[in-house]
């Protein structure tokens, strides 16, 4: 599980450096697009990499599903297992709404402004994500769910 771990944080980090660039150009919404585009695209990755995306779900044996679907109300998740839309990523970034709303309205002042954007973009992302992946583990460990093979086994790519 340690190795997935590590996958998925190191693919956070170079998803949220792609969202502080964004957070650094002064074009209004670019940024809340950015975070929806690349959480859209991260999300099923981790999914992926802790077997709880839609289709590792469907493979389960009815019990097992059950068992898996059982720990995702335990721990209140309304990311794993789903097919994950943009608009779901939007909703979920409301969580975090003012932390957004001020990384928008600093990037306007120059560099000192870009820069504290940037770096709540970085933050934003990387906060959702870990609280994904957090929920992912738990998920795991309550439903003493056997992770991939083929996640243990392939790398994964930071597209």
């Amino acid at each position: 599980m340690l190795a997935a771990i590590a996958r998925s944080r190191k693919l956070l980090k170079s998803r949220a450096l792609v969202a502080a660039v964004a957070g650094a150009i002064p074009l209004p919404g670019l940024d809340w697009a950015a975070q929806a585009a690349l959480l859209s695209r991260v999300l099923p990755k981790i999914n992926a990499e802790f077997g709880l995306t839609p289709q590792q779900l469907d493979e389960l044996s009815p019990k097992k599903r059950e068992s898996v679907q059982n720990a995702v109300t335990v721990v209140g998740s309304a990311l794993i297992g789903k097919f994950i839309t943009r608009e779901m990523v939007l909703r979920l970034a409301k969580l975090v709404g003012m932390r957004m709303s001020t990384a928008q309205a600093a990037k306007y002042v120059p560099l000192a402004g870009q820069a504290a954007s940037a770096a709540l973009n970085y933050a934003t992302l990387k906060f959702l994500g870990e609280q994904h992946l957090r929920e992912c583990v738990q998920v795991v460990q309550k439903a003493q769910l056997s992770l991939p093979a083929t996640a243990s086994a392939q790398p994964t790519s930071t597209r």
